[in-house]
């Protein structure tokens, strides 16, 4: 059994226990003592997210004819412009667009039942206008669900899996087409690609933090702030631009790994500090 696994189903007993233990008394003791027990150390995967690539041509593979299609294709151009969890996207309602707005932006619920703004991009704020003109006229109901599919003339939100095999359908068809994509994907991909491209273009975190909806900076820094093996290279070649002849050793795939795994466990605060000590020092100038 993994460690990953060990610390799920630890989780699980405890939350039994706690459980239990308003019910009978007895329990208390033996739930206090499963608070005392720590979690297995589980090594941290590589973070999974779409090269820009591939992103864009997910983002182009729906097509317009079927009125599925049109709908498929926005909800991935959401889902991607406001980095949504997959289960933000099942919640949205039309009443959360404020499309009018002086600059537009969508509200969304997430976890804790905790509503965050996030603005969207001109492009998204087109596409959308035309989807809930099509999809729920002029007069929109807006508390019903933004995504939805018809069964026996019944309005019918689309669920998790549905919105998984969306994203799963159209990489499959990018694939068949020639382009190289993940062997798995899942929703949460999209939501990490767009957080990453952010914090690439020099978006500071504590703004990616507002958008992702996370409680504490250290969860925005520890997922997002690292640096891709692409970019690693090139700061490294840029701080040592001389020594043609010397031998780089960072060059290689299994020491550019090793690097980048340093950088996504140990130091992603630090990377994060430079960033804010960086933009101080342009202010000053």
């Amino acid at each position: 059994m993994s460690p990953k696994t060990c610390n799920l189903r630890m989780t699980a007993i405890r939350s039994l226990l706690s459980y239990v233990s308003e019910e009978c008394i007895d329990i208390t003791p033996l739930f206090a003592s499963s608070k005392t027990i720590q979690s297995l150390g589980a090594p941290a995967g590589e973070i999974e997210y779409f090269e820009d690539y591939q992103m864009k041509a997910i983002l182009n593979a729906p097509g317009i004819e079927k009125q599925s299609e049109r709908r498929n294709k926005m909800l991935l151009i959401l889902g991607y412009d406001a980095a949504m969890r997959i289960g933000e996207m099942t919640k949205l309602k039309v009443g959360n667009l404020f499309l009018d707005a002086e600059k537009p932006y969508v509200r969304i619920l997430g976890k804790g039942e905790k509503y965050r703004s996030v603005p969207l991009m001109d492009k998204t704020v087109q596409h959308l206008r035309k989807y809930v003109r099509e999809f729920h006229g002029n007069i929109p109901d807006m508390e019903g669900p933004l995504f939805y599919t018809v069964t026996h003339g019944h309005i019918h939100g689309l669920s998790d899996d549905c919105i998984q095999k969306v994203l799963k359908k159209y990489t499959e068809k990018c694939r068949n087409e020639g382009s190289i994509m993940p062997s798995a994907v899942h929703f949460h991909m999209v939501r990490k690609t767009r957080a990453m491209g952010l914090y690439q273009d020099g978006c500071p975190l504590p703004y990616i933090q507002q958008m992702l909806g996370h409680e504490n900076i250290s969860t925005t820094s520890g997922f997002y702030a690292f640096v891709t093996l692409d970019t690693l290279a090139k700061a490294i070649q840029k701080a040592n631009p001389s020594g043609e002849n010397t031998e780089k050793n960072w060059k290689k795939k299994d020491m550019a790994k090793l690097l980048y795994r340093l950088c996504t466990k140990t130091m992603p605060t630090f990377f994060w500090e430079l960033q804010r000590m960086a933009g101080s020092n342009k202010m000053s100038a």
